[in-house]
Formats: C-alpha cells, structure tokens, sequence
C-alpha cells in the first residue's frame, strides 16, 4: 500500500474518532479488533512471526480498553457477562498466538462479530436514551 493511501486511511480514522459518539467508538474499537486479527491470521499463513505478535497484541489491547469501557454499575448482568467474555477474548488469543492457531483467533473474531452485530443495531434512540443517562449522573459516579 502506497504512503499516500496509509495517510489517508490513518486520517480517516483520527477525523472519524474526532467527531464520534461513544457509540462510534466502541464500533470503531471493535471494527479495529477484527482487522487485526485478520491480519494476525494471515502472519500465521506466511509464518510472519513478529507482525502475528504485533497484531495480536493491538488486539488485546483494543479488547481491554473495550473491556475496561464497560459500566460496572449501570450495565449490571450484561457488563459482567461482557467482562468475562472479552477476558475469554485474551485469553484464547494468547493461547492462539502460542499455537499459532488461526482457528482459534477466528473463535475470537465470531465472538466479537456477534458483539459488534447486536451493537451496530442498537437505535440511535436507545443511544440517546443512553447518553441522556450518563449526562444526568452526579460527577463521580459514572
């Protein structure tokens, strides 16, 4: 890929993050999650050891911030199912980037896609439901 096309998309995604909702960042995050795992899939296929290492870990790294994203208090039985999923999600990737195992980093991406499906149908009412929520919390407790 030419300089020219990575500056664009790289700018892309920093004017999308800039004007986004926290609802398009968590879509954004996962979006970013399941490149690269496709991406550490085809490492593994060229037996590109370091860019599989690389790819798995922005990865993880997206995995906890989605993690670490979720409202303990307000999202109640389903941010702790989500919490325990998204350790899962680690885990089974530490295990697939030992083993350099693509079936298991597809695992991965089935999950997260599931994830990203039902939140991509959440309607932009909800959202501001949501948001109206969390603007009418005492500071501090969000």
């Amino acid at each position: 890929m030419s300089y020219g096309i990575k500056a664009y998309k790289s700018v892309g995604v920093k004017d999308d993050l800039a004007v986004a909702d926290p609802h398009r960042v968590i879509q954004l995050l996962m979006q970013g999650a399941l490149e690269n795992m496709a991406k550490a899939k085809g490492f593994i296929e060229r037996k590109d050891f370091a860019g599989k290492s690389a790819a798995i870990s922005k990865t993880m790294a997206i995995i906890s911030a989605l993690q670490s994203s979720l409202d303990m208090k307000a999202g109640g039985e389903i941010s702790d199912n989500l919490f325990a999923l998204y350790d899962f999600m680690n885990n089974q990737l530490i295990v697939a980037s030992r083993e350099q195992s693509q079936s298991k980093i597809q695992e991965v991406m089935d999950l997260l896609l599931t994830i990203k499906s039902a939140w991509d149908q959440i309607p932009v009412a909800d959202r501001e439901k949501g948001y109206a929520m969390r603007s009418a919390m005492p500071q501090g407790a969000a």
